[in-house]
């Protein structure tokens, strides 16, 4: 029906919600939906047209892989628009369809697309330089996101044991195991399964799962596999009913199973599931080889184990999880809500993180040498450990034979037949509580286990070990050779005392030498026990020099000594106990300020400085919450004030050279405890010495001035410790920001840098630790204050400025130069900038220029950038320099413009200040500083050339016209516009038509505005036209070859104008037409123009 209208089909269209923007007089209509959304659907309608130019040009490879990246866009764009993401899932997406994107238009030649967080930035919002520098980060990312490394986590899952020789009950553990160190490197998983195979506990069906976490890069890369050994319980032998009674259950080995993870890596690291693989279960021929049996496997050292039968055995399903554990959780919380058991590294983690509570000791059953007493055969040797506290009680739930499992009070050990020197090699876990630990023991008790009728297990002997020192440190990370005493089935442990003044071991028989014979308890002299520990610990230390000072107030005579021996405490040792040392310098420092002071001063700042190694660096945030939340020391700011002062005192004295600059390094956390110690004080006292303390820290710098402002060039350790403070001053702003207002420590920070000698000889080195100084302060909290800026921005400057009238260290400047244009342009967003750009325009405007037109000069002759110390190419340093002057442009207004030519002293000068800038815009023209895919930037370059261009063509003509007619600048003038309408990224005919209204929408033609205002000055140029007759036909008719019709309406006129002057001069106007006549005749031959170009020229 003609009266019904509208999309059809109906159901298949829906009207989004959207938003309209205004620029200047054009509107724009943008979608509300997420950006990225946005971005892919126009990206895949402008790929559409591309990918099927690639079938007809025959470019198959390409055309199937942009295929697969398009559909798998699709994918990415229907998760996200399905809104059931998490959080980080949609991050997650994005990034993937990021890569993609951009991968997709670098391989088809489009432009590159600027962005932050995953999303295109709005170029009006940013400054040049921002966009630069996101442009340059995109080229170098090409597609492959740097991630920061994260753990891996390995999730082993027991689907079946499929054994038909047992037909007993079987323990089965998991553990990981290093081949090349020849250790193990997690903790075992246990499995209990019943003679049927099924798991003992019914509730766990479908539940038999750990998470092998924490597995770093590095331990990836190691000689990996995954180790399965199977223990039975039931009879002695398995084939044999006469070896013991039924009802006296042994647990003996039975076989193991290897899994190299080289062989199954990638297969998981590709797949999001996981993926089955069948182990065999090799069993062991010789019991003696049992502890070794899994290298015997993985060296294929055939002769000592046995292959199965069949090859039924284990079957398992691995898969690869990544990120930290708690991001694990979030995203897979079906896999958590059925019980995955957690096997932790045996040690620490590469990266030792905050708040990881453990106190886990791993004890190794390794061997034994016991006596034949007797017997015609070798014993069968079963041990049950024990863990015994103080008062004799058996700690409950403090053995773990693996995770998976509950805890148990006991453990015993599987039996080796006829053997004399069992090797277990047997590892469990003691998870003891940490105020159980002192006092606590550990007994093995060795039985034989008869195979004979009654099958008894007959005690005859037993070790025992302290798990702590008389000292208070834990039993060393290694192993131990135990004393056995011997005891027989009637022996009762009911008095633990009697064997504990015993020595344990070789090492205790020096505190107790002499050993009376009429005790209890003989030792037997030709019997020996090995075990091995390894503490895992946050809580307990093996260090006697960390514990003596946790407990100095038992030896107060010896504080100096102990203080003095700190920093030989392993880092690993300090961060487990950093609340606890801090706590006890601090304790040691009210004691006795004056004297203790300058030793706790100084292992402050050891502890600092260890905080700043990579490996302890996550401790910061816990030194950070200790200084918030637990520091009580409302004294020490004093004293911590008094020895920084002391130290910057003597910053020249090479003899405390080191101490001096260990000082300096720390300064950032030295003012946090200072300024919460002052807080907590002010607090306390409500407000009391406020004077003496700011007059103390106004001592404090004056010293810090006095220590820069001296000449270091003659004393290398002055130099080196001048460098530790410019480093850390600019970490100490936000501490100082507490306690002081925005223009106070801002004052303090221009001072400071204004006692800096001004010259650029100070020596290369501290030059470049100056300048990195002022980077980092310009991109402190404290610079993006408006207040701060007003004093700062001056002094900054005057630096800056040195260095490039010096040509000196030309890429930390720019750097420098790129964030204050930041932060300018984000402010100008919200308020008034015009104060800091009329600062900015004084000091940096000429500089700048002069500095790219070297730049410039060097870019052609390929000269190296003097004073450029990185290997950068000087393309790209030229590339920083113009996105810093086209910031500086961009931000400024007709105000600046008009001040700028104001207040220039002289005509002459005036005349240089415009053909620098000038000649640097023609030059921008002639040489491609943005590399060809940067469309964007190149556009947003020619928006603000062409406004700045509006503003000098004002000042040309009320200076240069008439009686101060300058033909150089008019010329040069001329020269850029010609230049500037003929650039290739203007020419809007050669785009697609989706590009091309985006371009229109934004900008509008800029060649039309140029054109029109190149026509306008030729107006203003009255009498003096002559002087570019006949020598600007050539340039102008260049203009006419640009296939926009308004371009050659308002062009074809200024030829009219030429002829007509010609003739008032000469009475014709043949030069001009011999020069029409002779260009047209060029561009003609050299196929130039198009149809509609000659009838325009026919019709002139």
């Amino acid at each position: 029906s003609p009266s019904l209208q509208g999309v059809f089909p109906a159901t298949f269209v829906h009207l989004k919600k959207a938003v309209l923007t205004t620029r200047g007089q054009r509107q724009t209509v943008a979608p509300l939906e997420d950006p990225t959304i946005t971005e892919v659907s126009s990206t895949l309608q402008e790929w559409a047209l591309l990918w099927k130019q690639l079938y007809v040009k025959h470019q198959v490879d390409l055309f199937y892989k942009l295929r697969h990246v398009m559909m798998e866009l699709m994918d990415l764009r229907r998760q996200l628009l399905s809104g059931h993401l998490t959080q980080d899932q949609s991050q997650e997406v994005k990034r993937h369809m990021t890569v993609r994107l951009d991968w997709g238009n670098e391989y088809l030649g489009l432009d590159l697309v600027p962005r932050r967080d995953f999303a295109m930035v709005d170029e009006d919002r940013i400054s040049v330089s921002d966009l630069y520098k996101m442009g340059d980060a995109s080229r170098q990312r090409h597609g492959d996101p740097g991630r920061l490394p994260v753990p891996h986590h390995l999730l082993v899952n027991l689907k079946s044991f499929a054994s038909s020789g047992v037909g007993e009950d079987t323990d089965i553990f998991f553990s990981l195991f290093d081949l090349r160190e020849g250790r193990s490197l997690s903790e075992k998983f246990m499995v209990r399964l019943n003679k049927n195979g099924g798991p003992k506990n019914p509730e766990k069906m479908d539940r038999l799962s750990t998470l092998f976490t924490d597995l770093s890069n590095k331990d990836m890369k190691r000689d990996l596999y995954i180790i399965s050994q199977v223990i039975r319980t039931g009879r002695m032998l398995l084939n044999d009913s006469k070896k013991g009674p039924p009802h006296v259950q042994y647990r003996r080995p039975y076989g193991c199973a290897v899994l190299a993870m080289s062989d199954v890596l990638q297969t998981i690291s590709e797949l999001k599931e996981e993926k089955d693989f069948v182990l065999k279960v090799y069993t062991c021929t010789n019991e003696n080889e049992w502890y070794q049996i899994h290298e015997n496997i993985i060296r294929k050292s055939s002769t000592k184990y046995a292959a199965p039968s069949s090859n039924y055995g284990l079957v398992i399903s691995l898969q690869l999880l990544r990120g930290d554990l708690e991001q694990v959780r979030r995203e897979n919380p079906l896999l958590f809500s059925r019980g995955v058991a957690i096997s932790r590294k045996l040690g620490f983690p590469d990266v030792i993180m905050p708040g990881d509570v453990r106190n886990d000791l791993y004890l190794t059953l390794e061997r034994g040498d016991f006596e034949r007493g007797g017997k015609s055969v070798q014993k069968n040797v079963e041990v049950t450990v024990y863990v015994i506290y103080a008062d004799g009680e058996i700690l409950k739930d403090c053995i773990s034979l693996g995770s998976g499992e509950p805890n148990a009070p006991e453990h015993r050990s599987f039996v080796l037949y006829h053997t004399n020197s069992p090797r277990w090699s047997e590892l469990i876990k003691l998870p003891i509580p940490v105020d159980r630990f002192r006092g606590s023991h550990l007994r093995f008790e060795f039985r034989h286990c008869s195979t004979k009728d009654k099958g008894e297990k007959k005690l005859f002997g037993f070790s025992f070990t302290p798990l702590m020192r008389e000292d208070g440190t834990t039993l060393s990370n290694r192993s131990h050779e135990l004393y056995v005493y011997k005891c027989d089935e009637n022996t009762t442990f009911s008095n633990h005392a009697l064997y504990l003044g015993l020595a344990s071991c070789r090492e205790d028989l020096s505190s107790c030498p002499s050993v009376p014979s009429g005790l209890v308890f003989q030792r037997s002299s030709k019997e020996t026990f090995w075990i091995s520990t390894q503490l895992s610990s946050t809580k307990l230390t093996q260090n006697v020099d960390l514990l003596a000072l946790l407990k100095w107030k038992a030896h107060p005579d010896r504080v100096l000594d102990v203080l003095g021996r700190l920093r030989h405490v392993s880092g690993e040792e300090v961060v487990k106990f950093l609340q606890d040392i801090l706590d006890t310098l601090f304790c040691i420092l009210d004691d006795n300020t004056n004297k203790y002071g300058l030793l706790v001063f100084q292992s402050l700042v050891f502890i600092i400085n260890l905080l700043r190694d990579g490996k302890y660096f996550h401790f910061r945030p816990v030194m950070d919450t200790y200084i918030q939340k637990h520091f009580a020391g409302a004294l020490a700011y004093k004293e911590l004030i008094r020895c920084l002062q002391w130290f910057l005192e003597r910053s020249s004295e090479v003899l405390r050279h080191e101490h001096v600059q260990e000082a300096l390094r720390a300064l950032e956390y030295l003012f946090k405890f200072i300024v919460q110690s002052r807080t907590l004080y002010s607090r306390a006292t409500c407000g009391m010495e406020e004077e003496q303390f700011r007059s103390s820290i106004q001592d404090l710098f004056q010293a810090v001035r006095l220590v820069l402002s001296l000449d270091g060039r003659s004393s290398e350790t002055l130099l080196f410790s001048q460098a530790a403070l410019l480093n850390s001053f600019p970490a100490i702003f936000d501490e100082l920001l507490q306690l002081f207002t925005v223009q106070e420590v801002a004052e303090f920070v221009r001072a400071t840098l204004g006692s800096m000698p001004s010259s650029v000889h100070v020596g290369q080195s501290l030059d470049v630790v100056k300048l990195q100084s002022i980077a980092r302060m310009v991109d402190s909290r404290l610079f993006s204050f408006p207040e701060s800026r007003r004093i700062l921005l001056p002094v900054v400057l005057h630096h800056i400025h040195l260095h490039l009238r010096q040509q000196k260290e030309l890429l930390i400047c720019s750097g420098i130069l790129s964030s204050i244009f930041s932060i300018i342009k984000t402010s100008s967003l919200e308020s008034c900038v015009q104060e800091e750009v009329e600062m900015m325009v004084e000091s940096l405007l000429d500089v700048l220029l002069q500095t790219l037109l070297l730049l410039m000069s060097k870019g052609q002759s390929q000269e190296a950038v003097r004073g450029q110390r990185c290997p950068q190419c000087t393309a790209e340093i030229t590339g920083e320099y113009v996105s810093c002057l086209l910031s500086l442009l961009q931000l400024m207004t007709d105000v600046h413009f008009q001040h700028l030519m104001e207040t220039c002293p002289s005509q002459d000068e005036l005349k240089e200040l415009l053909m620098k800038i000038l000649c640097v815009f023609r030059n921008l023209m002639k040489l491609s500083i943005f590399p060809g895919d940067w469309n964007i930037l190149r556009l947003l370059a020619s928006s603000i050339i062409l406004s700045t261009a509006q503003f000098l063509s004002a000042a040309l003509h009320k200076n240069f016209t008439d009686a101060d007619f300058d033909f150089n600048v008019w010329n040069s003038y001329f020269g850029l516009a010609v230049l500037y309408i003929n650039q290739p990224s203007l020419q809007l005919e050669n785009l697609t038509s989706a590009k091309k209204e985006k371009v229109l929408d934004r900008y509008g033609d800029m060649r039309v505005t140029m054109t029109r205002q190149l026509f306008s000055m030729w107006q203003k140029l009255g009498e003096n036209k002559v002087h570019f007759i006949p020598g600007m036909i050539g340039p102008f008719l260049g203009v006419t070859l640009v296939p926009q019709v308004e371009v050659r309406n308002i062009m074809i006129p200024i030829f009219h104008d030429m002829m007509d002057w010609e003739q008032r001069r000469n009475g014709n106007f043949k030069q001009v037409e011999a020069e029409l006549i002779d260009k047209l005749d060029t561009l003609v031959s050299e196929g130039k123009g198009d149809e509609n170009y000659r009838e325009l020229f026919g019709l002139l």
